[in-house]
């Protein structure tokens, strides 16, 4: 039986004297060193939140996974197994491993899969994950989609302990992605498709003022992230899920500059990350679904940091940490980006959109949606972005967090090249090269 997954935390302890440090953001520095081969399948990732009547990811995972002869394997690992479930014998209450994916496996054969079958791995069955029926009834499949949940469990059920290698199950989905499959997930099962330093956990404001560490923590609020990662299918960028729904984009640039990632794919609720040829030179995005995806280019980023004398931990845990220089692309349905050009494509019928209004863009004091506002609003960060983008009264727009111990300012700015495209005529939908500056007063 293969060692259960345990991840690795440090903890960081503050200097006494003053200090103040500017860093470039160095893609070098946290970046895959071995990346992945080139694949000739393709992903589907999903912010989570993925709705049963959405017929457009669904049908795109069935029509890549053959379509009418699509075969799809349900892997629900990330949930809790039958065992700790209280009501898993109730099938209207149940919410574990088995009952989630039959779940899956109706809705995937409602939307025109020939078949879809739960792949009968969880905490109560980690064996499976070597066993020869199963990794049978893996390559008898066309496609794989993750459910959602803790990633954390697909670590342990799935991949050998702190050797961080595959299972056979793992190998032979990895073989079938190389080969030419889809592999989809949605939530946690679109987050363990990531590469290093993986997010576990964490909240915006938090992350901000207190930085990442490696590690899972009961502290919810706590940035933390596994530097091992995921299942390493998508190495282009971090992932992170149910980003403006949850108020994530703090969260995901701080942990980007901490590790040294030049990149992050932000993904909504209900929508979808393609990804075309995932790991060679090939490789193509696409946002299909009602919401988008935001980019977060920090290859030109600088960090700021400013210790004070007394301080506990990381550099900024009293405000005095700070990024800027981050470009902050959005796209929404249609669009396509060029992971290696860098460039955010408009989906035919977009036009760009010359800003007609004279308002000015609305105060916005809970940018990160904070959990401690009970009057928040979600997608706070898009709206000032957008509504900075519609308006031809100002080039610059402030939004402060909810907290104020220390509160943070966001400054988003229409620098030279930046464009937003509209299909409508008077909508920003999708913004390319807004410039974005985070600072702690």
């Amino acid at each position: 039986m293969r060692t259960p997954f345990r991840s690795r935390s440090t903890v960081l302890t503050g200097g006494a004297a003053a200090l103040v440090l500017t860093l470039t953001i160095s893609p070098a520095a946290g970046a895959d060193t071995n990346p992945a081969p080139r694949q000739s399948g393709s992903l589907v990732l999903v912010g989570g939140g993925l709705k049963d009547d959405n017929s457009e990811v669904y049908g795109e995972i069935i029509g890549r996974a053959g379509g009418a002869r699509a075969r799809i394997g349900v892997i629900t690992a990330s949930s809790v197994p039958a065992s700790q479930d209280p009501y898993a014998d109730d099938p209207d209450k149940c919410s574990n491993s088995e009952c989630n994916g039959a779940y899956y496996s109706k809705v995937f054969k409602r939307h025109g899969a020939a078949d879809a079958q739960w792949i009968p791995i969880d905490l109560d069955h980690i064996d499976n994950a070597d066993a020869d029926a199963v990794v049978r009834q893996v390559n008898s499949m066309s496609g794989f989609f993750f459910g959602g949940g803790d990633q954390s469990r697909y670590l342990t059920t799935l991949l050998n302990g702190a050797a961080h290698t595959d299972s056979r199950v793992l190998a032979a989905i990895r073989a079938k992605l190389a080969a030419g499959a889809v592999v989809a997930g949605s939530s946690a099962g679109a987050q363990i498709t990531a590469g290093t330093d993986m997010v576990t956990g964490g909240e915006s404001y938090e992350g901000l003022r207190e930085g990442s560490s490696p590690g899972y923590f009961e502290d919810a609020t706590r940035l933390g992230y596994e530097p091992e990662g995921g299942f390493g299918f998508l190495r282009s960028g971090l992932i992170d899920t149910h980003t403006g729904a949850y108020g994530r984009e703090g969260r995901v640039m701080r942990l980007a500059a901490d590790t040294g990632h030049d990149r992050v794919y932000a993904l909504e609720e209900n929508t979808a990350l393609v990804v075309e040829h995932p790991g060679g030179p090939l490789e193509r995005v696409r946002v299909l679904g009602p919401r988008g995806v935001a980019v977060f280019d920090l290859r030109r980023a600088r960090v700021h940091k400013e210790a004070k004398a007394g301080a506990r931990g990381t550099a900024g845990r009293h405000g005095t940490w700070s990024l800027s220089g981050v470009r902050y692309d959005y796209l929404t349905d249609g669009d396509r980006y060029d992971p290696r050009l860098r460039l955010t494509l408009p989906a035919a019928g977009k036009r760009p959109l010359a800003p007609l209004s004279t308002t000015p863009v609305p105060a916005n004091t809970d940018v990160f949606y904070s959990v401690a506002n009970p009057a928040g609003v979600p997608y706070s960060f898009l709206t000032t972005a957008r509504d900075l983008a519609a308006t031809r009264a100002q080039r610059n727009a402030e939004a402060t967090t909810f907290e104020d111990g220390p509160r943070f300012t966001v400054t988003f700015a229409k620098t030279p090249g930046f464009t937003a495209w509209s299909g409508d005529g008077t909508t920003p939908q999708t913004l390319a090269g807004l410039n974005i500056r985070v600072a702690g007063r």
